[in-house]
């Protein structure tokens, strides 16, 4: 190639070979070389280029139509060179641009900036303000404009923070030239267009006040003042406060030149998504050094073919997760049945241990099975994830282990499947019982640190302060997490020299209260700390607070709701915080701190906010949680069962699902976050001025957990719930109370307790004086008399109830009440009045959209038919009632159904119907756990027999 390509990418994405503009075709094909670009020589796989240029939403043929691209940019940029000598070249499995840095306005950028720091530190102010001209004249418009896409985006915001730092220390130089008048005039431009950005404000009160503009540079700070406390609920910064007393105070200094302090950019990161099977390993540390002979002790396992279980044992940070994730992506490949990683949160301060029961259901939905049809002990799930994995091969990775005790459970019984665990621990239980591999770590070696450096920051950048390297190996005790989170900060700051970093952290050394391992030297709090401070004030504060959520992560709104920030703000500040890798997004939308980083945070916390600031936050949690919880609920509750929430609290963003799937939206909400309810249900409790919180959660939940037969976490969170509504003395909140547990306490098999429970509910209900809610209370009544087998007082409740909903005008009510009376009518044997009663039912239903009640109906008819001898019929109302449970997930009403549809297959002598429904039904009661059965079991050995 004869004539010199240039680049651009700081506007729209352009190319030119010699004095000719090149086409370079569909915005999308400009996208792939904008990857390439600014990868800056290095090769950028196939797979990162689809992320980049599609993100989640990549189409099946995208490896295709990217090799597409790559053809069409490689014959237009070298129309006359050949694919193996091309500047874009196929290495592996990727592509690489070989360019030279100048040929791009970037590396022009990046180097002009380099020349202008060496300029300001030779003490060259104007000839560091003509490298910072030049550099931001090769500006164009946004960066990558016309590209679209989440990686665009990130790179737009990476490239314009370094736009906006260019900007900053040439407003500085300007004013240090004397042309504090024209900079002021730039500056106030710069405010206007980033006004929470505190460099620019600072620099313009010192502008407007060697301008002689006193007055005016202390009305910007009284701006500043009221928009970062309307906007963040912050103060202005130390920076920023510190030049408003020394204006205040008329300080002559001022009227020299003196160097202010500069920030740098914050590099971006992005994540990718799992697949449909489970794909679940995080992504691998591109910067993963040494443990050579560790990981060739722990590969042994697999190359010895039935693999086993291994044990990474090592103190708190010395990168036990990134190492055995590094070897789970090594050896992902010999699982094609799939990878699972789950955190047990042994060492998490801030709540306790994931146990073996949630661990178990954990993995079993990850692997495919239903939720709401897992067995409820568990000896049962264990032996159940037992059968999900022989003959299989699929990696366990579970991370942060307690004890042996935890992890036990979740041993696969059979060879094939691999299982690494991560411990503080060091598991001797696991290793002398199971057979374990131990495979432990130390702190890396002094040569691993360096290196670790390097990669991190540039070999060039730590070769040139190798003492400083040296001091910041020993400050950070060569313990991997404190060198990654230091790492971090320096290659965000590439103007800060080593030396200075090094001595801050000197300056910082404390020690981390929760972080005992008894290993003194391996202190990160000093590492943390320094991350910490050069969060942006908005960042920091969320940063603290998220110690105060209970759950394993966060969502976006409840991270919102916990800081009373915005919305999109907040989402600014968590990609803030996991680019200073202070949180991770372990999976989309889906927020978490690390467990040591959760301990710095507590401290902070603590330290920082108010215990009224701390209670606020809590209180807006609370409340989201509800809220959220109460819109999902309404896709599943059945009969009258609203309650008074609270009111919504300001700074409170509340979760939705309306259109047309809000259903399912619902559905997978509670998935997600019903493990979080629980826990803010526990947080509520603790604390009786949040009494009030704690009963109506677990109100709002009650309905999901029923519908997936969780009854035990049903009884747990409504014996809290009792404790609390009985210290506020509300009848209301004790009557839904009572019958919750009443409900759970009978299906549980403790009939009396419930009776009790029941019948205190309903004397409270009918006090309220409100005919609706006295016949759901009837109507509930009637329901525990059948348990107790009184089915004449049962239909004596059922009757009553129906009374009461016709007198209140409730729908719904009303048609579950007749749907009561006539199943009562056939068990009484009075099948015609049955039939009467439960047909009036199902308009009703139907107007009321109660997709449960009217399968409950369809039951009913059945049963009356089948003992009419009316068996067609029958077995049509019994499929009409499946068909319904089904749809929402309603277990054991399906299960229930399956056994009276056997029943009526056996009356008409089509016993291999008969069997095929009792099978089904039997699937489920064994599942539930339930006592039924045992009861199928029998008619199935009756029939085989």
């Amino acid at each position: 190639m004869t004539e010199q390509l240039r680049f651009s990418v700081l506007g729209p994405v352009r190319a030119w070979r010699g004095a000719d503009e090149v086409d370079l075709g569909s915005p999308q094909q400009r996208s792939v070389l904008a990857v390439l670009l600014l990868a800056e020589g290095a090769q950028v796989s196939l797979s990162e280029l689809i992320d980049a240029v599609w993100g989640t939403r990549a189409p099946a043929s995208a490896s295709g139509t990217l090799r597409t691209y790559v053809h069409r940019l490689r014959k237009v940029l070298d129309p006359f060179g050949e694919a193996v000598s091309s500047v874009l070249r196929s290495v592996g499995r990727g592509y690489q641009l070989t360019v030279s840095p100048d040929d791009v306005d970037l590396g022009r950028f990046q180097r002009l900036l380099e020349r202008a720091e060496s300029a300001h530190e030779a003490g060259n102010v104007k000839e560091a303000a003509e490298h910072l001209r030049e550099s931001l004249d090769l500006w164009q418009g946004s960066a990558l404009s016309g590209v679209e896409g989440d990686y665009a985006d990130a790179q737009r915001h990476r490239l314009g923070e370094q736009r906006l730092s260019a900007e900053a220390m040439l407003m500085w130089a300007e004013i240090e030239l004397g042309s504090h008048v024209q900079a002021a005039g730039a500056l106030v431009g710069l405010v206007r267009d980033h006004p929470l950005d505190e460099r620019f404000r600072e620099l313009l009160m010192l502008a407007l006040y060697r301008s002689g503009r006193q007055a005016a540079a202390l009305a910007t700070y009284r701006e500043a003042q009221l928009l970062l406390a309307d906007e963040l609920g912050v103060d202005p910064g130390p920076g920023l406060q510190a030049m408003h007393q020394r204006v205040l105070r008329a300080d002559g200094d001022l009227l020299a030149p003196a160097t202010p302090a500069r920030t740098e950019p914050v590099e971006a990161r992005e994540e990718g998504t799992g697949a449909a099977t489970p794909a679940q390993l995080p992504a691998r540390l591109p910067a993963f050094v040494g443990r050579d002979a560790e990981l060739s002790q722990a590969s042994g396992l697999v190359r010895n073919g039935d693999t086993g279980v291994s044990v990474v044992t090592g103190m708190a940070g010395v990168g036990k997760t990134a190492f055995a994730v590094h070897w789970a992506r090594q050896v992902a490949d010999d699982f094609p049945d799939g990878q699972i990683f789950l955190n047990l949160r042994g060492f998490d301060p801030g709540g306790p241990p994931v146990s073996s029961e949630r661990a178990l259901r954990t993995v079993l939905e990850a692997l495919g099975a239903n939720a709401g049809k897992l067995p409820q002990d568990v000896d049962a799930l264990a032996a159940l994830h037992r059968t999900r994995l022989a003959g299989k091969r699929v990696l366990l990775l579970l991370d942060n282990a307690r004890d042996a005790a935890q992890v036990r459970p979740l041993l696969p019984g059979a060879p094939g499947c691999l299982v690494i665990v991560t411990s503080r621990h060091q598991m001797a239980g696991l290793v002398a019982v199971d057979g374990a591999l131990p495979v432990h770590l130390d702190v890396l070696s002094e040569p691993e640190a360096r290196h670790f450096l390097a990669r991190r920051l540039g070999q060039s950048r730590t070769a040139a302060e190798p003492e400083a390297v040296t001091d910041i190996v020993a400050l950070c005790s060569r313990l991997p997490l404190a060198l990654a989170i230091t790492a971090a900060r320096a290659a965000t700051r590439t103007a800060m020299p080593l030396t200075t970093l090094a001595r801050e952290l000197h300056d910082s050394v404390g020690g981390l209260d929760a972080f005992r391992s008894g290993d003194a030297a391996a202190d990160v709090r000093a590492a943390f700390s320094c991350s910490y401070h050069a969060l942006s004030p908005g960042a920091a504060r969320l940063f603290r607070l998220l110690a105060l959520h209970p759950g394993p992560d966060t969502a976006l709104t409840a991270a919102a709701s916990l800081a009373g920030f915005p919305v999109p703000h907040t989402r600014h500040l968590l990609a803030d915080l996991i680019q200073a890798h202070l949180v991770e997004e372990r999976s989309p939308g889906r927020f978490a701190l690390h467990d040591l980083l959760r301990a710095y945070a507590s401290e902070l916390v603590d330290a920082t906010e108010t215990r009224e600031e701390r209670d606020a936050a809590r209180l807006r949690l609370l409340n989201h949680c509800l809220h959220s919880a109460d819109n999902a609920r309404q896709f599943f509750r059945s009969g009258r069962d609203d309650i008074d929430l609270l009111p919504v609290l300001p700074g409170v963003h509340v979760e939705e699902f309306g259109g047309a799937g809000g259903a399912e939206a619902a559905k997978r909400w509670f998935d997600v976050e019903h493990a979080t309810l629980v826990e803010c249900i526990g947080l509520a409790s603790a604390d009786p001025r949040h009494d009030a919180y704690t009963w109506r959660l677990a109100w709002v939940t009650k309905q999901y957990l029923d519908r997936q037969s969780r009854w035990s976490e049903v009884e747990r969170t409504h014996r809290v719930a009792l404790t609390a509504v009985l210290r506020l003395g509300d009848p209301i909140g004790e009557a839904c109370i009572r019958r919750g547990l009443a409900r759970a306490t009978a299906t549980l098999g403790r009939v009396e307790e419930a009776q009790a429970h029941m019948a205190r509910s309903v004397e409270l209900f009918i006090a309220t004086g409100d005919p609706a809610i006295s016949g759901e209370a009837h109507r509930q009544a009637g329901w525990l008399a059948e348990r107790l087998g009184d089915i004449p007082g049962a239909l004596g409740h059922a009757e009553r109830a129906l009374e009461l909903s016709r007198e209140g005008g409730d729908a719904a009510t009303t048609a579950r009440s007749l749907n009561a009376v006539g199943w009562y009518h056939a068990l009484l044997g009075q099948y015609e009045q049955a039939l009467v009663h439960c047909r009036q039912a199902l308009p009703l239903h139907r107007a009321a959209s109660d997709v449960c009640g009217s399968a409950d109906t369809h039951d009913s008819i059945g049963y009356a038919h089948h003992q009419l001898g009316q068996y067609e019929q029958a077995v049509d109302a019994y499929r009409e009632a499946i068909a319904r449970y089904r749809s929402i997930d309603v277990l054991y009403g399906s299960a229930d159904t399956l056994g009276r549809l056997g029943d009526t297959y056996r009356s008409m002598g089509r016993s291999g119907d008969a069997r095929a429904a009792w099978n089904e039904a039997l699937d489920v009661f064994d599942t539930l756990g339930h006592r039924r059965a045992e009861e199928i079991r029998t008619r199935i050995g009756q029939a085989d027999g």
